[in-house]
């Protein structure tokens, strides 16, 4: 500090005093001042620190701990108040030293620059944990939630780190920080090279954002990187995902515009979540229900009421057909496959389980050569994936048990026992073309 005259004020902590006191040799005293100092410059910032932080610092924590606000205990939690209190120290520095030291200008000259670019590193520090305060309050908020904010606050970071280096190499080289901004300039295709993932991620974060393809929470699927499970965070650089084995999968974050991912959204966001999955009936199984399949079908209520309204629309329609029993091709009849396709749509329109309101079928798809695929399409109104696995599972345990009643049979490869009895009894020949026709 100086004082208007232009001088400094009046501290006698020359190296005389060391000199007249102790009767030591003045350029011994010189030298042995300067620690004594230094040590009595520590001192002073230590309790000017302590004092802040007991009298002021604690002051606001009990304050804000007393209010019903949320965000101020965060601010609590970050350390703010308590990164803010080394300013304090540092500007003591900076104001004393020149008078202190002023036998020792260039050492003065240092320790007030180091005290400038403490006092730079805390207020970066505190602007960094500032806006970490502010991307936990944004992510908890309905508006913000699912947004990938902390992409932008890592932006920031980025920003405030740059700025505060710029900042701090003028102090130590005594330029203008606009001296190292021209010189970046120059530097532009080196900087790009070095931050080329930031910066795709950070324009992936601006789309992601804008057309709200990815939220955390969300279930993705991302074969390419083998991602199956749940968003954890979305940062600048790196999205995190949490597979179902509990495993984590780190995907950089402009792969979400590059590449193709599945959202689960759609579906958790519903009314329902699809079953559909075919069961592949042996072709050979098929046949017309005689009149003891019949008398047998009516007794399962499901189909009960189809097949006797359908009895009556095959008996009014055969009776119309002239010289019928010499020719059988022209009656109508029920087939095993066709009853079974209603029970199995009655059945699942009467579970409880199953959202009516949504798309639900039991249709056939076309043959192939491990048989005739029956599918069940439909919804449930259950979407956690554990009760949704019980709930499908239970469709067709019982849809495959009763599959039986209807003579029809399920489709399986051959396996080595068939082969086996195959060649203990090779006398059947008749049962070769069959077995294999079969499969």
């Amino acid at each position: 500090m100086i004082l208007p005259d232009g001088k400094y004020p009046s501290i006698q902590l020359d190296p005389s005093w060391l000199t007249n006191v102790f009767n030591i040799d003045p350029q011994v005293a010189y030298y042995i001042n300067l620690p004594i100092l230094i040590f009595g410059l520590i001192i002073i910032c230590f309790i000017a620190w302590l004092l802040t932080k007991k009298l002021i610092v604690d002051t606001i924590h009990k304050l804000f701990l007393k209010t019903k606000i949320t965000w101020d205990d965060i601010l609590i939690e970050k350390k703010i108040f308590e990164k803010l209190a080394y300013i304090i120290p540092a500007l003591l520095v900076i104001f004393t030293v020149p008078s202190i030291l002023r036998e020792y200008p260039i050492l003065s000259n240092y320790i007030v620059t180091l005290a400038m670019i403490v006092i730079l590193l805390v207020i970066i520090w505190t602007i960094i944990a500032l806006l970490a305060v502010f991307d936990d309050i944004l992510s908890k908020s309905p508006v913000f939630k699912g947004k990938p904010i902390t992409s932008y606050i890592q932006v920031l970071n980025i920003l405030v780190y740059f700025v505060g280096g710029i900042l701090i190499l003028s102090l130590l080289l005594g330029k203008s920080p606009f001296y190292f901004l021209g010189a970046m300039g120059a530097m532009t295709a080196i900087l790009l090279l070095i931050f080329k993932d930031t910066i795709l991620g950070f324009v992936a974060s601006i789309q992601m954002s804008v057309y709200d393809m990815v939220r955390v929470g969300d279930w993705i699927a991302m074969p390419k990187y083998d991602a199956d499970g749940d968003v954890m965070s979305i940062n600048l650089s790196t999205v995190k995902v949490q597979n179902w084995d509990k495993t984590i999968t780190t995907i950089p974050t402009y792969a979400f515009i590059t590449d193709s991912f599945k959202n689960w959204r759609g579906m958790s966001n519903s009314g329902g979540r699809r079953i559909k999955r075919a069961i592949y009936l042996k072709v050979s199984s098929f046949c017309f229900c005689d009149d003891q399949m019949l008398e047998q079908f009516k007794k399962y209520a499901l189909i009960r009421d189809y097949i006797l309204q359908k009895e009556k629309e095959i008996k009014k329609s055969n009776s119309s057909l002239i010289d019928n029993e010499s020719n059988p091709v022209n009656i109508k009849s029920l087939t095993n496959i066709g009853v079974f396709r209603v029970y199995a749509e009655n059945y699942i329109l009467s579970n409880p389980n199953i959202n009516n309101k949504m798309t639900h079928m039991v249709r056939q798809l076309d043959p192939t050569s491990k048989g005739m695929p029956l599918e069940i399409y439909c919804f449930t109104y259950e979407k956690e994936w554990e009760k949704y696995e019980v709930i499908k599972s239970d469709i067709f345990d019982h849809l495959l048990t009763i599959m039986s009643q209807f003579q029809l049979e399920i489709f399986e490869e051959p396996t080595g026992r068939d082969f086996r009895n195959l060649v203990d009894t090779p006398h059947q020949k008749a049962d070769v073309p069959h077995l294999y026709s079969q499969s």
